[in-house]
């Protein structure tokens, strides 16, 4: 049963929904929650918190994946075939890449890294998915230090946050764009010394944005190194990019996190 039995909800406040079974953690977010006014309830397994799922009905669930009983791809799994459409960040143990992307497969729309939980910031993100709509937004982050700098563009944004903590831990000046227009832009104005370029996007694919750096009247756009880090595998996309001058072809399902960072140190001979 739910950690917490009795509750008392405000009418009209959102409800936030937290299966984890560490109760310490749960009781730091969930209090969080109600000092800024949500309504909250806690399942410690994750077949409880199926079952406030579907009672309940909450605007948002923050799911923990490794739990007695019923785990979270279990939950997220009961949800699709229910079609519960009801937004779900996962708590993650690890942030490992494999386990992230199994979780978006899912239908997670974000994570969080227990290490790393900063009960303020989750609030954060979740007054985004509620009142903002963070799934269609634009999330520009530029790190404010003097690492080598970086533009990752992507547009999927499960998938960029991830590549741009991991960069941002390592020591990088990340800014992204999710389109190739900002891309563009964005090159203009930050001058990155390493681009990592999806070939899929809205508006200008990867292809042209690569063709428009090549062709630049600025030397320091033109000769930067271009990373294409992509899903497309075909022989012929793969020439294409590299025939247009692409530094490296990196295909993600190929690729963690940890080994584009190791590919950027080794193409730019950082340590």
């Amino acid at each position: 049963m739910p950690i917490e039995k009795k509750e008392i909800f405000n009418e009209g406040s959102k409800k936030i929904l937290i299966i984890e079974d560490e109760e310490a953690l749960a009781s730091i977010l969930s209090s969080k929650f109600k000092v800024e006014g949500f309504n909250v309830l806690v399942s410690s397994n994750g077949q409880d918190g199926l079952e406030q799922i579907e009672k309940w009905r909450p605007d948002l669930i923050l799911l923990d994946i490794v739990m007695p009983k019923m785990n979270g791809y279990e939950v997220l799994e009961e949800m699709n075939k229910k079609n519960i459409k009801i937004p779900a960040i996962i708590i993650s143990n690890s942030g490992q890449d494999v386990e992230l992307e199994k979780a978006k497969k899912l239908g997670a729309e974000d994570f969080i890294i227990k290490t790393q939980i900063d009960p303020g910031e989750v609030v954060v993100k979740v007054n985004k998915f509620l009142n903002i709509g963070v799934k269609h937004e634009t999330m520009e982050r530029q790190e404010k230090s003097n690492g080598v700098k970086v533009l990752l563009v992507e547009d999927d944004v499960f998938l960029r946050d991830i590549c741009c903590k991991k960069l941002k831990k390592e020591g990088f000046n990340v800014l992204t764009a999710a389109d190739g227009e900002e891309a563009l832009r964005k090159i203009e104005s930050f001058l990155p010394e390493i681009v990592l370029l999806d070939i899929i996007l809205p508006s200008t694919d990867g292809f042209e944005v690569l063709t428009a750096i090549r062709s630049h009247r600025n030397k320091a756009i033109k000769d930067v190194p271009v990373f294409m880090l992509t899903n497309l595998g075909q022989e012929e996309d793969i020439n294409k990019a590299l025939e247009l001058g692409a530094s490296d072809y990196l295909i993600k399902a190929h690729f963690t996190t940890e080994e584009i960072v190791k590919k950027i140190k080794n193409k730019l001979s950082l340590k």
